[in-house]
């Protein structure tokens, strides 16, 4: 009998069951394994993969979050983490897994991705468009000590700031992710909040920073300004003494040069891309970084 073809193979869902076949493929591809992002990833969202022929884990796999609801479905849907392993790489693979989400399990979803330079065409040729870019940022954080920035006022997050960080977090996402943030708490190594200096009840703000390898990533970040923005990130490299790893949105040109001056190094640009929406939804004045580029 002949073996079907490696693009005609079935695509099945993962579940938490599979953490450590996605971890594997991570690092077949010289990635880093991340299991922790993959066990939120896989427990807030949805896994699909391609079990390998050869038996050795999976083929190809990616994970899609689904954002608020509308009468046809999901409001707003992100995919990422599209990996093929080395040795079945340019057989068509990622190309037959990414059509049948985009086309067959999202058919008439709004989507968006993070794209490297290298998955960039593939996006565009399923219907992408580039509609902003984010830069990736790592290092060690130097404080500035002359309290010339970052003067809001921030505290740790207590359970009775979370129905306050989920309004904040759903107008500024625009559109509801409660499932993937009542996660945080568990998730994120520290999660804080700013607090509105009028006495009103309201947050300026919310960040958290969650363990990755050697790393701790900052996301999300949301705030009311630059100012708040750089209090949460100073409060949080408090908190730690690992390198830390964020990725702002390019138009935060005033955040961007003040991480760079306290010791974070540019390492990537990845292009924010959407189909079947002009934009990302919200207010991007007060989404700084992601929670992980590869959940939107």
């Amino acid at each position: 009998m002949t073996p079907p073809h490696i693009t005609d193979l079935p695509i099945r869902a993962l579940s938490v069951d599979d953490l450590h076949r996605c971890a594997d493929l991570s690092e077949d591809r010289g990635w880093l394994r991340e299991d922790h992002k993959w066990g939120l990833l896989l427990a807030a969202g949805n896994g699909y993969g391609i079990d390998a022929p050869d038996g050795r884990g999976l083929a190809a796999a990616c994970v899609v979050t689904r954002y608020g609801s509308t009468s046809t479905g999901p409001g707003l849907a992100a995919i990422g983490m599209v990996l093929v392993a080395d040795r079945y790489a340019r057989q068509g693979l990622g190309r037959a897994l990414m059509t049948h989400i985009c086309n067959d399990v999202l058919k008439g979803v709004p989507l968006t991705l993070h794209a490297t330079p290298y998955g960039r065409p593939l996006y565009e040729e399923l219907g992408f468009n580039t509609t902003g870019r984010a830069e990736m940022l790592v290092g060690a954080f130097q404080e500035d000590t002359s309290g010339a920035h970052g003067t809001a006022r921030v505290r740790r997050a207590v359970a009775e700031d979370l129905p306050r960080i989920l309004r904040l977090d759903a107008e500024v996402f625009g559109a509801d992710r409660t499932h993937m943030i009542t996660r945080l708490p568990a998730f994120a190594d520290q999660l804080l909040v700013a607090e509105d200096r009028a006495g009103d009840g309201m947050l300026a703000g919310y960040a958290a920073a969650w363990p990755n390898m050697h790393t701790h990533v900052i996301g999300p970040l949301i705030a009311r300004d630059t100012d708040t923005a750089m209090s949460l990130v100073t409060a949080l490299a408090r908190g730690t003494d690992r390198v830390l790893r964020t990725d702002v949105d390019i138009r935060h040109e005033e955040l961007l040069a003040w991480l760079k001056e306290r010791g974070l190094a540019s390492v990537s640009f990845n292009a924010v891309m959407t189909r079947d929406i002009p934009g990302l939804p919200g207010d991007w004045t007060r989404r700084w970084a992601p929670l992980t580029v590869a959940a939107g």
